[in-house]
């Protein structure tokens, strides 16, 4: 990894709280968000960032924590790795933008090399840039219907599902009823099938991970190409490998491999949603690489640029065919983004970060199964590499979500100095940059095992 000395801070100074947060400071900045901003978002609690170092974020108040959470999976090789600022700082005293698909420039076609050699689809590929991981499902969706010319309208999703916030991206959501409610009229032809989520089987408590993903596959072939479309009529089957905002879901190691015969069946493009766990966030470049299957389109945003906006759409060459004027973008491919994005490829092989993601995901999962059997109200825990969720029950019989304990988890680890989320109901996300330490990961995770014990405790006494 980096030398040590990269960061500004030492691991053995972390976490450190030297004042309560939210600090003075950070009040007077809250108080201001919210007369400034419009406040259609939810925070977790009042963190107010001053700096980012490596895996350690600093408040406006000199608090130090561990980053949990890497801006939601975002901050991949780290906050203001060295190789990335030289690399934005050099494209900076060139040239900021000169719209790509007006013109051309070098460093477009530079990235596009570097990116199609990693991406797991094989044969000729081609690259169309976004700037946010909405617009590239937003342009997968014109992908799809326009490779079978309008032919195929309906596309598949899965509840469960979070691929946006924009209208076509938000019409193939089904994570949360307040990100639909009150947009009607959504985009039209959209049909919803379960997720093989193992730990709650929507086909039934009883099955194991193998039968629950095969339910899926039967529902869809038997229930919705029998009953409710013709599978002839279908474009697209859209997928997160491991589902985000829905909890940090992996599904049957089996269930893509048989989704995709399914697909090829009836000739039904596959969209891989990698915006999440996408660039070494599960110890692989992509996430459906552990499915060992190809996508036909895969979306990415997110950690492409560690930060800066970039998006991208990579699919196989005969389908990324779109007639010339039918899409394009102003500052998609922005070259600041791109010549960061180049840094975190390189950043990423030379440190390793795919083998560390993978060593430290590994001891965090082991730490908390070890914790089950004292810590009841852990239900389920899951995850690949350092993309890994730790799902809280109230009751491990009946299952039911802990939600209110998740929130007061979270905020109690926040005042200890650990920034990390929730996904889903009641599941702790734990989404590191893919360069902590082990010693640094360890810390973090006996702080939120010992507010565990503790909620665990009070919800036993309760």
């Amino acid at each position: 990894m980096y030398p040590r000395w990269y960061w500004s801070v030492s691991v053995e100074d972390v976490p450190k709280i030297v004042v309560e947060p939210p600090g003075p400071k950070a009040r007077e900045i809250l108080e201001k968000d919210q007369k400034l901003l419009m406040q259609s978002f939810v925070r977790w609690y009042p963190l107010v960032i001053k700096a980012g170092y490596g895996p350690i974020i600093e408040d406006v108040d000199g608090n130090l924590y561990i980053d949990f959470n890497a801006g939601i999976a975002v901050i991949n090789v780290g906050h203001s790795h060295p190789k990335v600022i030289e690399a934005i700082k050099n494209q900076v005293e060139k040239f900021t933008h000169y719209s790509l698909t007006d013109f051309y420039y070098e460093i477009a076609v530079k990235h596009a090399e570097i990116l199609t050699s990693i991406v797991p689809i094989s044969g000729g590929k081609r690259v169309f840039y976004t700037n946010s991981g909405a617009e590239a499902i937003e342009g997968c969706l014109k992908i799809s219907r326009g490779y079978f010319e309008n032919k195929r309208p309906y596309v598949i999703s899965f509840i469960g599902a979070f691929h946006g916030r924009t209208y076509g991206a938000m019409s193939i959501s089904a994570s949360k009823p307040i990100h639909r409610k009150g947009f009607s009229p959504l985009l039209p032809n959209i049909i919803y099938i379960p997720y093989p989520y193992p730990y709650r089987c929507p086909f039934g408590k009883n099955l194991s991970e193998e039968e629950c993903g095969d339910a899926v596959i039967g529902f869809l072939e038997d229930w919705i190409f029998k009953r409710v479309v013709d599978p002839n009529e279908v474009a697209a089957i859209f997928f997160e490998p491991i589902q985000g905002e829905g909890g940090y879901i992996v599904p049957p190691k089996n269930f893509f491999k048989k989704l995709r015969k399914l697909a090829n069946n009836y000739g039904i493009l596959l969209v891989d949603d990698e915006v999440q766990a996408g660039f070494g966030r599960t110890g692989k470049w992509f996430a459906i690489e552990h499915f060992e299957i190809e996508p036909d389109l895969i979306a990415m945003a997110k950690a492409i640029a560690n930060g800066l906006p970039l998006g991208a759409i990579v699919g196989k060459e005969n389908i990324m065919n779109l007639p010339r004027g039918s899409h394009a973008t102003t500052f998609g491919g922005n070259p600041i983004s791109l010549a960061a994005s180049i840094a975190v490829i390189e950043v990423i092989k030379e440190e390793k970060l795919l083998e560390n993601a993978e060593k430290v995901g590994n001891y965090i999962i082991k730490m908390f199964k070890e914790a089950m059997d004292e810590i009841e109200i852990i239900g389920d825990v899951r995850g690949l590499g350092l993309m890994i969720g730790i799902e809280l029950v109230r009751n491990r019989k009946t299952k039911e979500p802990a939600t209110k304990e998740l929130v007061e988890l979270l905020n109690r680890c926040f005042k200890r100095g650990i920034v990390v989320i929730g996904a889903g109901f009641s599941t702790i996300r734990i989404a590191p940059p893919l360069n902590i330490p082990l010693e640094l990961a360890e810390k973090g995770v006996q702080i939120i095992l010992d507010e565990l014990k503790k909620i665990n405790l009070e919800l036993k006494k309760s």
